[in-house]
């Protein structure tokens, strides 16, 4: 039996797990837990990256695994200078260092959604640095975490397409855009595919193991492991962001709304980025309360609550988040129950809405929706999603992200063939939790 461990970096949590296949079933071990905190500097809101490498790597010491993989959120990156050097530790994508930026016009090229984290303005936002002005390389966050693992430096493709500075017909670095948005162009290096051996880890970290690139955007890795049922399936990856999407053989370019992103094997996940359970996981945090017990609170809520489209830029950067969907629902008396039902409802309506564009952009019949990551867990909302959306909502993995990763491992060291193989371990591994539309839908809020 072979074991893979996953290093999965999400945007509020980080977490290890091991995966053990026996050939046929991938039984997955989470070895590790822990939050996942930014800090805020004098110079704006990073990323604690050294703390989460430091747990990643102390429950993994002295253990010999088949292989090792790595991978976190989009957007955010590391400058490196001439001798791999970090020249300072990465910007938080919620910082508010790209207000004002001026709009880029690069979809008809890179083919993603216009949003202020991309690295596009994060780039933008320090184009005058000393920083950029000295890189010689550029490392997305799980490039960099598999850079510290291995010593081998690489921009794994996955998480490329998100900076949107990726040409997404050629799957190759937009050097005409990077040109004449007048960023350097010496730090953008080569770019590999997931499953390609980058070396073994470095001894100091006195754990043996190959380290593989993975389909290191955590979307990919989550996209990889949902065992799909037909092209009339729709996928939900729903954890801190919702990302509602469909699985083409290329690039779509017909609604700008949508991204392009990619995935393994050269597939294109056609998407739109909705806010997702950080709305939520904000007003947890003002109130100091328990998922659990906002979730049986949103339960026993009786009769309609008032809706909001949660990709109002206002809700991006956080805050006093009861206050703000209170002002956007033109409410001021609203119980925690009624605003979290109000987020669920608000999302399943905007999954609602995405899924019309998905249909008319890509031509395809959703009748599917495979509900994957945590959000898969929230009973409430994936029934709320059936309802809204009149589509069968299948959830489950939940870690479907830690299972694409090590999937990808398995895949890399010559135990899978193939993406359909992937899938069909995924499938026999675990069992999804089938919801229905109701008879009598979720009404519209006036």
């Amino acid at each position: 039996m072979t074991e893979y461990a996953a290093i999965d970096f999400g945007a509020s949590s980080g977490r290890v797990v091991c995966g053990r296949f026996d050939g046929r079933v991938m039984v997955l071990e989470p070895c590790h837990r822990f939050a996942n905190r930014p800090v805020r500097l004098p110079d704006g809101l990073r990323w604690n990256l050294l703390h989460l490498f430091t747990e990643a790597i102390g429950c993994l010491r002295g253990r010999k695994l088949d292989g090792i993989g790595v991978d976190t959120w989009g957007v955010d990156y590391a400058l490196l200078d001439e001798h791999g050097r970090v020249l300072g530790l990465p910007f938080h994508y919620r910082d508010d260092r790209t207000e004002g930026i001026a709009h880029v016009d690069g979809y008809a090229v890179t083919g993603i959604q216009d949003m202020p984290i991309n690295t596009v303005y994060q780039l933008l936002a320090e184009r005058d640095s000393v920083a950029l002005r000295e890189a010689h390389s550029i490392a997305l966050v799980p490039d960099l975490l598999a850079y510290w693992l291995s010593g081998e430096l690489a921009n794994e493709i996955t998480n490329a397409s998100t900076t949107a500075l990726l040409d997404a017909r050629t799957g190759e670095w937009a050097r005409g855009l990077i040109a004449e948005l007048g960023l350097p162009s010496r730090p953008f290096g080569a770019l590999i595919e997931p499953g390609t051996l980058l070396g073994p880890t470095l001894a100091h970290h006195e754990l043996e193991a190959p380290v593989y690139t993975v389909a290191s955007h955590d979307t990919a890795s989550a996209y990889a492991a949902t065992p799909l049922r037909d092209e009339h399936s729709a996928i939900l990856s729903s954890g801190t962001w919702s990302l509602l999407g469909v699985e083409l053989p290329g690039p779509v370019f017909t609604d700008s709304a949508l991204t392009n992103e990619r995935g393994v094997d050269g597939t294109i996940r056609l998407l739109k980025n909705v806010m997702g359970l950080w709305l939520e996981q904000e007003c947890a945090r003002v109130w100091d309360a328990g998922f659990a017990e906002l979730h049986a609170a949103a339960r026993a809520v009786t009769g309609t609550v008032p809706i909001f489209d949660p990709d109002d830029e206002q809700f991006l950067r956080g805050g006093d988040m009861p206050a703000m969907i209170e002002q956007a629902c033109g409410r001021r008396d609203m119980t925690r129950g009624e605003i979290v039902r109000s987020i669920y409802v608000s999302l399943a309506y905007k999954y609602r809405l995405v899924l019309e564009r998905l249909e008319a952009a890509s031509g395809r019949d959703v009748r599917t929706i495979h509900v994957i990551g945590g959000g898969a867990q929230n009973e409430l909302l994936c029934q709320l999603t059936a309802d809204v959306t009149g589509r069968e909502v299948l959830a489950g993995p939940v870690e479907a992200t830690a299972l694409g990763n090590v999937l990808v491992q398995a895949r890399a060291s010559g135990e899978l063939g193939s993406l359909a193989d992937m899938r069909a371990v995924s499938a026999a591994s675990f069992e999804p939790v089938h919801y229905a539309p109701s008879a009598v839908p979720e009404e519209i809020p006036s």
